[in-house]
C-alpha cells in the first residue's frame, strides 16, 4: 500500500512581504507591508491539521535558518552575526531582504520528488530545487538537500540528487512544475515535466515576466531519477499564461491520481498534451485519465490567478472520492465559486470542496498547494523515515504553543535588521530540531 504524503513548508519567523518574485502579482503588490509571522504560522499548521483530520498523511518540512548570516558574510559583509544585518539594513536592504526571506514555506518548490515505482532503482528520488531564477530562492538548495536526508536517511529506500548547477540553462523549479497521474500512489506513474523555456530550442517566450524553468532541467531530473522515458511527458507553459502572473504550472494545473483539472491556457498546446496524457496514461492503466480543461469563458486566466484556483489542493479522502482544498479567496471569487460548485456535480471523482485560510501565505502569492510537497511513500518507506516530523495531534498542540511563545504577532522591512530576530530564530529553530528530532539540522547549531 502506497499513500501520497503532504510535507508543508512550516512558516519561519521572519516571514515578511519584501516582494522578491517578480512575476508574483500578489507578492508584487503587497511589498513592503506589515507581514504577520505568528498568525502565518499557526495558518499553516491549521491547513495541516485539518487535512490531517480528513484522514490524509501530513508530515513538517521545517523552515530554513533566517537570516541567513553566512550568505550575507559571503556577499560582503562583516562583523558579529548581530552586526551583519545591521550592515547589509544600510548598505543593501534588497540583499538583507533576499537572504531573511521565508519563502522556503513554499515547500512545492523544494525538490521534485519521484516514487519507488516510477524509478528504475525501486527507490524514492529526490532532486532539490536550484531555485536560480530568483536570488532569495536560491539560496534555499543547500539546505532543502540536508533537510531532505535527514528526513530520508535510509539509502536502501532513498536516493538524493544534489541540486542541478545554478545556471540560466537549468533553471529548476521544484514541483511547482511537475505532476504526477496514476492509477493508484503505489502503481508506475505517468510523470508530468512542464517548462517555460529552453536553452537547446527556438520556443515561444514570454513578453513580460520570465519563464523560470528550463526543458533541459526537467529533462535532467527525469534522467537522475531513472524514469522510463515512455512514462514521462514534457510540455511548454503558456508563455500567455506565465505573462498574466503564472509564474508556475501550479498556479494553472493541478492533478491527482488520474485526475487533471488545468485552465484552458495553462498549455502552449493544450490540444497536443491532453492527446499525449490520455495515450500514455492508458498505456500503463486500464483505467481512463480525468482530464478536465476550464475555458476561459468560465474562469478568466486572471480570476484564476487571482483566486489561486489551480492552486488548490486535490486530495483522494479515505472513502475513495477526491476533494479540492481551496484557499478562502476562491470563495469570494464569483467565477471560481461558480465553478466549483459545478465541480462537485460533475461525473468525476472531485465530489467535495473545502476551503482553508492562508492569507498570510496568498498575500505573499502562495496558495494551499504551494505550501506543500507531495512524496509517495509505501507504508514501509514511511517506517524508514524520520518519525518525528510526522503530524499527530499532540504534535499540532506542541508546535501551535512553540509558535505563540517564539514567533512575532507583526514584522515590518525595517525589522529585518532588528539583531534580536536573528537571536529569535534560532532560539526557534533550536527548539523545533527536538520537537520534530531532527537532531543538529542548521549551521549556527553546528559552532
Amino acid at each position: 500500500m502506497a499513500y501520497e504524503v503532504n510535507f508543508d513548508g512550516l512558516v519561519g519567523p521572519t516571514h515578511n512581504y519584501a516582494g522578491l518574485a517578480y512575476g508574483n502579482l500578489a507578492s508584487t503588490k503587497n511589498r513592503n507591508t506589515i507581514s504577520h509571522p505568528r498568525a502565518a504560522a499557526l495558518e499553516g499548521l491549521a491547513k495541516m491539521k485539518f487535512l490531517m483530520d480528513l484522514g490524509l498523511k501530513q508530515a513538517i518540512f521545517p523552515p530554513q535558518e533566517r537570516p541567513n548570516v553566512s550568505a550575507l558574510r559571503r556577499l560582503g559583509f562583516s562583523g558579529s552575526d548581530a552586526q551583519v544585518p545591521e550592515k547589509a539594513a544600510r548598505e543593501a536592504p534588497l540583499l538583507l531582504a533576499s537572504c531573511s526571506s521565508a519563502s522556503s514555506m513554499w515547500a512545492a518548490n523544494a525538490a521534485t520528488v519521484s516514487p519507488s515505482s516510477d524509478s528504475a532503482d525501486r527507490r524514492v528520488h529526490f532532486t532539490p530545487a536550484n531555485l536560480a531564477s530568483q536570488l532569495h530562492r536560491s539560496l534555499e538548495a543547500k539546505e532543502t538537500s540536508r533537510i531532505l536526508r535527514a528526513i530520508f536517511q535510509d539509502e536502501s529506500a532513498f536516493a538524493h540528487h544534489d541540486p542541478l548547477p545554478a545556471v540560466p540553462a537549468l533553471g529548476d523549479e521544484g514541483a511547482a512544475n511537475h505532476t504526477r497521474l496514476a492509477a493508484e500512489y503505489g502503481a508506475p506513474g505517468l510523470e508530468i515535466f512542464t517548462y517555460g523555456r529552453s536553452a537547446s530550442r527556438d520556443l515561444s517566450a514570454p513578453k513580460k515576466f520570465p519563464a523560470r524553468q528550463s526543458m533541459e532541467a526537467s529533462a535532467a531530473v527525469a534522467r537522475l531519477h531513472q524514469l522510463d522515458m515512455s512514462r514521462a511527458i514534457f510540455v511548454q507553459q503558456n508563455p500567455a499564461a506565465i505573462d498574466a502572473g503564472a509564474f508556475h504550472n501550479d498556479v494553472v494545473a493541478v492533478g491527482n491520481l488520474n485526475v487533471l483539472l488545468f485552465h484552458q491556457a495553462a498549455y502552449a498546446d493544450a490540444c497536443a498534451f491532453a492527446a499525449e496524457a490520455r495515450t500514455k496514461f492508458t498505456s500503463l492503466s486500464a483505467a481512463d485519465p480525468v482530464l478536465i480543461e476550464v475555458a476561459e469563458s468560465e474562469v478568466p486566466l486572471a480570476d484564476a490567478i487571482s483566486s489561486y484556483l489551480f492552486n488548490s489542493q486535490l486530495v483522494s479522502l479515505p472513502d475513495g472520492s477526491m476533494a479540492m482544498i481551496c484557499p478562502t479567496e476562491c470563495r469570494e471569487t464569483a467565477s471560481s465559486w461558480a465553478f466549483l460548485d459545478r465541480l462537485t456535480e460533475m461525473e468525476t471523482p472531485i465530489k467535495s470542496v473545502h476551503f482553508v485560510d492562508v492569507r498570510q501565505s496568498m498575500k505573499n502569492g502562495g496558495g494551499p498547494a504551494c505550501l506543500r510537497l507531495r512524496v509517495v511513500l509505501t507504508e514501509s518507506e514511511i517506517q524508514k523515515a524520520a518519525q518525528g516530523v510526522f503530524l499527530t495531534s499532540s504534535l499540532y498542540e506542541k508546535l501551535a504553543m512553540w509558535v505563540n511563545h517564539h514567533y512575532r504577532e507583526s514584522l515590518a522591512p525595517a525589522d529585518l535588521a532588528d539583531p534580536l530576530l536573528l537571536t529569535e530564530s534560532h532560539s526557534a529553530l533550536d527548539e523545533l530540531t527536538k520537537l520534530l528530532g531532527l537532531g543538529t539540522l542548521y549551521d549556527f547549531q553546528q559552532t
